[in-house]
């Protein structure tokens, strides 16, 4: 097993260079965000994260979750690991003040939330689902219910869930059927199974507080009819000590491709007379709240791909260093080799590699809109931020999954048929990869999102004002003295037009009928991801050419520029057939399915 190190001289970079810290430091309440508390959260963040998550990754996968006396019991080593991660105070980073949290902004929360997913995903997920629920609970929960539940699920002393699916429904959450009787006491008793739950119990905490979709008796039919509602597993005195378990249960643990850690449950509620829960808001504006927790999930999804992808490159890595295999060709005698000498095998470490980068990149530029959106005393500001951030977070969770899974496929690729075989660690890479292509709403409806409310019912719009921000990167770079640079904006030009083209088409059709342009859809998510990346891959090579001339010796930096030059040689090309497949191919895709099925 190759050890994980983390990238912190990237994260670095983008938090400087591309997602401007010294912007997000001069908002209010975020002075103390400095370059050097960003450095120093970053090193404890990736000193935790490589030493006490990641050793737990693989025999994690491999012991997996068991349930023993009705109860999840974790693999050993996580209930220490997780104690440990609670008393290094993690769970609080990004927690306003007024709430007992470090207030730091989400710019340096994503890159800690990056490496604590390259350390484990299976881990990892667990803050995810505590901090939807604190978010919906702050925003929108009642004093009482923020007094009873918030501090320790800030703290992390207790869990939090997202419990939404039934077997029935699916995504469909319109589909809900557990129900939801009031009682005398203001309470309602929760009756119904739902499914895939990830975290719905374990022995991580001694409370799990989960946040139940449910219909109320007498409800509107379809989603106008869904409350929310928070549900703990054992009851919560007046004074803040436990007190009996709740009516609710895990019948199950769900066997699953990947994420063997993580304890994804089938959880009953009601098996006598109703697991006792609060109503969250009001009754039949559940789907609303709920979709608080589910947009920033998204945007962690997104993360969790990163950091997976992070991991399998390193693994990839490592293992072409050492593996010695075949001459090198071209070159002098017949002496065995290292793979990493092997075009080919360079050629998908390069790749693993730049779209790795843009990622990190693209989700730091997010970041920093996403604080910039609550933050900045201006309102336009704040609008404008905020539209960019919901045009981006369909390829945040679409695109980002998409290619993480990509990555941790041509890891096994690298590794050869070695790593088919588990023990090598790469094949759990691309099983608890698989997933997040799926998690809080698969590809094909963040493509449906970003088609139909970012793009087509705007008019085209908002990504119009991000297309110009794209051109002016572009004629920098080809105005550039440097060659090297140059070819990158020829590039960047190419797939902006390509972008335009595509958007044009959208716009066109969606005035006559959505589903030329819903079948065009997940072309269009990634056309947009791709030509997204090469735009913060061309703003980095700008950035790295300015800091090479004072510092003309840093390998880091020229690194930058050639691997901006391999994205735009290699991955911004593609932008073309997607961009066919958009405009010509969405109506043959109507027309064939017509006969086809």
């Amino acid at each position: 097993m190759s050890d994980y190190i983390p990238p912190l001289q990237d994260m670095q970079f983008v938090l400087n260079e591309l997602a401007g810290l010294q912007d997000i430091a001069a908002l209010p309440g975020h002075g103390e965000a400095t370059p050097d508390t960003a450095r120093a959260v970053l090193e404890q963040a990736g000193a935790f994260a490589a030493e006490v998550i990641a050793p737990l990754n693989h025999p994690g996968d491999v012991e997996g979750v068991r349930l023993e006396g009705g109860r999840p019991r974790m693999p050993a080593g996580w209930v220490r690991a997780y104690a440990s991660y609670v008393e290094g105070g993690w769970p609080t980073l990004a927690v306003p003040e007024a709430l007992g949290g470090q207030n730091l902004p989400g710019v340096l929360a994503a890159p800690v939330e990056e490496m604590m997913n390259s350390g484990s995903i299976a881990f990892g997920l667990l803050g995810l689902l505590s901090r939807g629920a604190v978010q919906v609970l702050s925003e929108v929960g009642t004093p009482e219910q923020q007094r009873r539940y918030l501090p320790r699920l800030i703290s992390g002393e207790w869990t939090g869930t997202m419990v939404l699916t039934e077997p029935q429904a699916g995504s469909d959450l319109s589909a809900v059927r557990t129900r939801a009787t009031r009682a005398a006491d203001g309470s309602y008793r929760l009756h119904g199974t739902k499914i895939f739950i990830t975290y719905g119990d374990h022995d991580l905490t001694p409370n799990v507080i989960h946040m139940v979709l449910a219909r109320v008796d007498g409800a509107p039919a379809g989603t106008k009819g869904i409350s929310l509602f928070v549900v703990p597993k054992r009851f919560v005195n007046d004074d803040g000590s436990l007190g009996a378990h709740n009516d609710l249960r895990a019948v199950s643990i769900e066997r699953k491709l990947g994420l063997h850690a993580t304890p994804t449950c089938v959880m009953a509620f009601g098996d006598g007379e109703g697991a006792v829960g609060q109503l969250v808001g009001e009754e039949n504006r559940g789907l609303e709240y709920m979709f608080i927790m589910m947009n920033s999930a998204r945007f962690s999804v997104g993360l969790e791909a990163i950091g997976l992808a992070e991991r399998a490159y390193q693994k990839a890595r490592a293992y072409a260093r050492e593996r010695v295999q075949g001459v090198e060709q071209g070159g002098a005698g017949n002496e065995r080799v290292a793979i990493i000498r092997h075009p080919d095998v360079r050629r998908m470490l390069l790749n693993m590699k730049c779209r790795i980068e843009a990622m990190r990149a693209l989700a730091g530029v997010m970041a920093a809109s996403m604080d910039q959106a609550a933050a900045n005393p201006d309102a336009q500001v704040r609008e404008e931020h905020q539209a960019f951030v919901e045009l981006m977070m369909p390829i945040a969770k679409g695109w980002f999954t998409e290619v993480g899974l990509d990555i941790a496929s041509m890891g096994i690729q690298v590794h050869g048929g070695v790593g088919f075989i588990e023990e090598t660690g790469a094949a759990q890479h691309l099983r608890d990869a698989r997933i997040t292509t799926i998690f809080e709403g698969t590809t094909g409806i963040q493509a449906m999102d970003l088609v139909g409310r970012k793009v087509g019912r705007d008019g085209g719009r908002v990504i119009g004002a991000l297309i110009a921000r794209m051109r002016a990167v572009q004629a920098e770079l080809q105005a550039h003295t440097d060659a090297e640079l140059r070819a990158i904006g020829e590039r960047l030009n190419q797939g902006i037009d390509d972008l335009e083209a595509a958007v044009g088409s959208i716009v066109k059709s969606w005035a006559s009928g959505p589903k030329p342009a819903l079948a065009g859809s997940v072309p269009f998510l990634e056309l947009l991801g791709i030509v997204a990346g090469g735009w913060q891959m061309g703003r980095a090579a700008l950035a790295a050419d300015r800091l090479l001339r004072p510092d003309p010796g840093s390998e880091f930096l020229t690194h930058k520029i050639l691997g901006s030059r391999f994205y735009a040689d290699h991955v911004l090309p593609r932008s073309a057939g997607l961009r066919h497949a958009v405009v010509a191919g969405a109506g043959a895709t109507l027309a064939y399915a017509e006969s086809a099925f």
